[in-house]
């Protein structure tokens, strides 16, 4: 259930205390004598239970947390630990010094919550409403930042055997409920009480480390998600099309198919798993959304991205869009730059972003749509090896030469890169003789690999550019 915020201040409250310590001024300030005019309680009430449960911790004071978590840039842990200790951030907020007002998974609940209602822009369009009409944002052409940070979703991540038992439980359940029938009564009827137990992988006899034990109980899995998605394709059949329950059905069908299809080989008949990951891989039914992602090549995360517009001079956010957490950091900087017009009603003059946004694609769409993008092209390659950029090519007579002065005419395929429609282009790359680079002087210096070919170059596919 909601829980709201008393219109009346408190006198020990760090806003009436200590505003002006921490400075009226400052961002903190600014967002302390906003509490009320802001946001309400009520701005959020379609993310609660309107009648029952405990009295949440007030969506009011959540937003405003969100605020200042983009503003300082940290991560959850951290936005808890200010709120618990920070005087900035307790003037901010408008809490007492011992207050310590919400649990980390209480943040990233709301966050869940204002993404899957489509809320997520409004917290922040809402700021910058009210930035524009008290003039704390002035008339000018902007300079926006982009950036990205990643968001942990909601669902626990789950392996493919209680991830299959998770869709078929969440498809039960729907169609117990078209059919408006207990779920216990209806789960026995068709024979699928074994996917209600706590754990359907914790609780199987299965020797784990036998394969054919474990195919077996994939196959009974699989074959038990194909009678049901059978069952809810008949009940779908008796159903208005426009009716309510024949939409949810359709979606838990679709889940469950999208479950089976992404981690099972059934190719021989047979179930078995399939190799590797699927690049769009769905981990959690409860929040299907969420995608493995990484923030680095050590750091990986399941969950989703939020990216963000910011005014390089007011530090406001201007556009923020929420991408899968697999999604490519530079995918909306174009559109992001268009929000950010939009939102403020100003010309963007220059976008700026990390390497991450300097790749030709992004490059492209931008130097398109007649616009200053300023962003640093990644330093590709191993730091041990003979750079690509000390490579000559000569595009007209399409020929490469290496630092030693050998040249070579010898273009191979080398795999596919994505354009900007999601289609797939043929990669290319110069290909020196093994003969050439093995007797070469420079060998030891420019290839690493321990592989029996010559130095591959690749051309870039669009400017005709190393990448």
């Amino acid at each position: 259930m909601i829980g709201k915020r008393s219109l009346q201040r408190g006198l020990f409250e760090a806003d009436n205390q200590y505003l002006d310590f921490v400075g009226r001024d400052t961002f903190y300030g600014f967002l302390a004598s906003q509490r009320g005019k802001l946001f309400q309680d009520e701005d959020f009430a379609e993310c609660y239970s309107p009648d029952n449960g405990r009295p949440s911790v007030a969506p009011s004071l959540l937003a405003s947390a969100l605020l200042l978590q983009t503003h300082d840039r940290v991560s959850d842990e951290e936005a808890k630990a200010r709120a618990d200790y920070d005087l900035r951030w307790k003037v901010a907020l408008g809490i007492e010094i011992g207050e310590q007002p919400f649990a980390k998974s209480t943040l990233q609940l709301f966050r869940a919550q204002l993404i899957l209602k489509k809320k997520m822009r409004a917290v922040f369009e809402r700021s910058l409403e009210l930035a524009k009409r008290t003039g704390y944002m002035k008339e000018r052409r902007l300079r926006v930042i982009l950036d990205t940070t990643y968001i942990l979703g909601r669902g626990a991540v789950r392996d493919t055997y209680n991830l299959l038992g998770d869709g078929i439980r969440q498809l039960c359940q729907t169609l117990a409920a078209a059919r408006e029938q207990e779920l216990e009564g209806w789960v026995q009827a068709h024979q699928f009480q074994g996917y209600f137990g706590s754990s359907l992988k914790g609780e199987a006899r299965v020797d784990w480390d036998d394969e054919q034990a474990r195919n077996v109980f994939l196959q009974g899995i699989v074959a038990d998600a194909q009678r049901l998605m059978a069952l809810a394709q008949e009940e779908q059949a008796t159903l208005a099309g426009d009716a309510p329950e024949s939409q949810q059905v359709a979606e838990a069908g679709q889940l469950l198919r999208q479950l089976t299809e992404q981690d099972v080989d059934l190719a021989s008949g047979q179930a078995s798993l399939k190799e590797g990951v699927s690049r769009d891989r769905i981990v959690s039914v409860h929040d299907p959304e969420m995608r493995h992602g990484r923030k680095s090549r050590a750091k990986r995360f399941d969950g989703h991205k939020a990216a963000i517009g910011v005014d390089a001079e007011s530090q406001l956010i201007t556009a923020v869009d929420v991408l899968p957490g697999n999604a490519a950091d530079a995918s909306p900087a174009l559109p992001l730059t268009e929000a950010s017009e939009e939102n403020t009603g100003q010309e963007v003059e220059e976008t700026v972003g990390d390497c991450a946004y300097g790749d030709g694609n992004t490059r492209q769409a931008f130097a398109e749509a007649g616009r200053k993008l300023v962003a640093k092209v990644a330093d590709v390659g191993r730091k041990d090896q003979i750079h690509k950029s000390q490579f000559r090519i000569d595009l007209e007579a399409m020929t490469c030469t290496c630092p030693a002065g050998h040249t070579t005419t010898t273009l191979i395929p080398t795999g596919s890169w994505l354009d900007k429609k999601g289609q797939k282009q043929p990669r290319r790359s110069f290909a020196f003789p093994v003969a050439v680079c093995a007797a070469c002087g420079l060998h030891r210096q420019c290839i690493r690999a321990k592989t029996k070919r010559g130095r591959w170059i690749q051309l870039h596919p669009q400017e005709g550019v190393l990448q």
